[in-house]
């Protein structure tokens, strides 16, 4: 498809125009009432109320007609029925297809994919249900009950945020442990207060090459072997019943010795960071049960549904979208935070950074030009009410346009009813300061609060595995929307590969040297120096 220059678009000069006088306009004065009422959406399970925002209904009916005059819905529909949209590794884009009911697969001309997709998610279902049977059992015969995957980036942030989230939902005996970082320490640490005899470690690396990853798994496999040395039938741990693989190259699994039977598939167009509804989320289904798994699918169908057939100004990820792009190209923020008065959902903004900044960091178009616009912001937030303790003081008062959602759960059975009433109270008191702001003569200014700070509030009642897929899902098409409106690859992630690329040749001492700046080679001259010395 043809790149579509949002600034080339009949909507863009109103809406610079529009932007201009912003800075005049007291959302405080706005009609309260009616604008709460117009300005919230329920979809899934989920609802939201945008009324403070920096919008009026003019700029709203102008971003909702801007992406209906843009290739948005052809877009959507193209991934969704299978087209090759991630164009720079000539793949389709079909982590939607994982979760989708499989008569839709057909009425999308993908037919052929649910009889893959259903054994993908049977084999997750054998796995996880053995396991939580106590039928998995380790090299001695005792049953597993500790599972730590390794992974890093998708293989790791989606599946250890869900499984945070939905810990409701745990099954009482096993533990699942998450480890991603290359550090030694982060392994070792996990690894010192586990039993060998019932630990299961999961390889996740969906082309089995990760650096990262595979070397945290030969630091496990050696742990096996010396906490194994005297018993026979430990040579390659890998082998042992103590290690299961998912990938989407099991050659490469099974070269390093994993047996074909413990190898669970994906395939090459679940993209990392969209892999947690694949066998990537095994240690999700491990922990909550294959049939929450499977309702977390089902919240984000839902999320599907609503994406695909609401209208532009009722559809909730086309609506954050449109609310995200207002700020990055009108208003000039850099940045956007994302607050989850949640404790199980501490971990939200970690993955989300990775959803929209590797996927809408860019600055070059789908078809290779570079970009006229400012594209994805800067995502970063911590759970309330931590962050009004650490960063809210430049929220209220800083210079930094820096808009917010806000992420609340009506009714939490694992808090109590008190702590509860707090901390949604701190979490709507906060969202109202930030538009309402205080401005008294009488008083510093440095105890005035200009106003004006934009927020979004979304409201699950419960956390359930299905709110929890619609909210996943939710973020998946917003950055969806803000991708296409760019004419972006959002499915890509090449800006990770050159530091990549030179930690090897650094690690090949032959010539890693020479492919560096000499403020390189000073900090490596000063770290052997320091380390050898």
């Amino acid at each position: 498809m043809e790149d579509f220059d949002i600034t080339q678009a009949g909507q863009w000069p109103r809406l610079n125009s529009l932007a201009a006088g912003i800075a005049d306009t007291n959302f405080r004065e706005l009609p309260g009432p009616e604008r709460a009422a117009r300005y919230r959406l329920e979809a899934a399970g989920l609802y939201l109320d945008y009324s403070r925002n920096l919008v009026t209904d003019e700029v709203m009916g102008l971003l909702a007609e801007l992406a209906e005059s843009s290739p948005l819905a052809a877009h959507r529909e193209a991934m969704f029925s299978g087209e090759a949209i991630n164009t720079s590794e000539e793949r389709p884009v079909l982590h939607t297809a994982l979760r989708a009911a499989p008569g839709n697969l057909q009425a999308d001309g993908l037919g052929e994919l649910a009889g893959k997709i259903e054994a993908q998610k049977n084999r997750i279902r054998e796995v996880s249900e053995r396991i939580r049977a106590g039928e998995w059992l380790g090299h001695t015969g005792k049953p597993v009950c500790d599972i730590v995957n390794l992974g890093i980036g998708g293989s790791d942030l989606g599946p250890k945020l869900a499984c945070e989230a939905l810990k409701e939902f745990a099954h009482e005996r096993l533990r699942c442990h998450f480890v991603s970082n290359v550090d030694g320490e982060a392994i070792r640490s996990t690894l010192r207060g586990l039993d060998p005899e019932t630990t299961l470690v999961i390889v996740s690396s969906k082309t089995f090459t990760t650096q990262e990853t595979l070397l945290n798994a030969r630091t496990a496999a050696t742990w096996f072997q010396e906490s194994f040395q005297d018993r026979p039938g430990m040579e390659n741990p890998y082998a042992s019943p103590h290690f299961i693989a998912v990938t989407a190259a099991p050659a490469k699994a099974m070269q390093a010795g994993i047996p074909q039977d413990r190898i669970l598939l994906f395939d090459e167009w679940v993209g990392g960071r969209y892999s947690l509804w694949s066998s990537i989320g095994l240690s999700i289904a491990i922990s909550v049960g294959y049939d929450n798994f499977t309702r977390m699918l089902e919240g984000a169908r839902q999320m599907d549904r609503h994406f695909r057939t609401a209208p532009a100004a009722e559809n909730m990820p086309v609506v954050l979208a449109l609310l995200g792009l207002w700020y990055v190209n009108f208003l000039a923020a850099e940045s956007h935070a994302v607050i989850p008065y949640c404790e199980r959902l501490a971990q939200l903004p970690s993955y989300l950074q990775q959803l929209d900044m590797e996927s809408n960091g860019k600055s070059v178009t789908a078809s290779g030009e570079s970009v006229a616009h400012a594209t994805g912001p800067i995502v970063w937030g911590l759970a309330g009410t931590n962050g009004q303790h650490s960063f809210f003081q430049l929220l209220h008062q800083g210079t930094h346009l820096v808009p917010v959602d806000f992420i609340g759960i009506v009714e939490d059975k694992l808090s109590s009813p008190e702590h509860h009433r707090v901390l949604l109270a701190n979490m709507i008191a906060q969202s109202a300061a930030l538009m309402e702001g205080r401005q008294n003569e009488d008083l510093p200014p440095w105890r005035n609060y200009p106003g004006n700070r934009p927020s979004n509030v979304l409201l699950l009642d419960r956390l359930t595995p299905e709110t929890f897929g619609a909210l996943i899902a939710l973020y998946e098409h917003k950055v969806f929307v803000q991708g296409s409106l760019w004419s972006i690859n959002s499915f890509d992630q090449w800006g990770v590969e050159l530091g990549k690329k030179l930690a090897r040749r650094l690690l090949d001492e032959s010539d890693g040297r020479d492919a560096l700046d000499a403020g390189a080679q000073a900090l490596l001259d000063r770290i052997h120096r320091r380390s050898s010395g």
